[in-house]
């Protein structure tokens, strides 16, 4: 029996692909899309701020952009150690952190 070829594996766009696809569909110039794509991470930047931004950043349609605070861990004593019956160790605790997380909006879901 002859084997099926494998359907050649697409690779993700470039950054340079995405903008000079933006560009043609949009007629504007490269330089333009990526001043757009600057100004949306600088505004990014300013929103998701420790002290000044608000947290959050919402890319209508597309996905929500947020801080959440991890709270810290207390240090742990005698936990057992995989793959070693029979052997504990302690812990150490680990600070708050802060985390960036992305969830994805509902027009973007029925994309997929």
């Amino acid at each position: 029996m002859a084997k099926k070829a494998a359907a050649p594996a697409v690779k993700p766009l470039t950054k340079t692909q995405l903008i000079a696809n933006i560009a043609e569909q949009t007629e504007l110039s490269k330089k333009q899309v990526s001043a757009v794509f600057d100004a949306l991470y600088s505004e990014l930047e300013k929103q998701l701020e420790k002290k000044k931004g608000s947290g959050s950043l919402t890319l209508p349609g597309i996905a929500k952009i947020y801080r959440h605070t991890k709270p810290a861990q207390p240090p742990r004593k005698n936990v057992p150690v995989p793959f070693q019956p029979g052997v504990f160790k302690d812990m150490p605790g680990k600070p708050e952190s802060d985390v960036i997380k992305v969830r994805a909006l509902k027009t973007l879901k029925d994309m997929a």
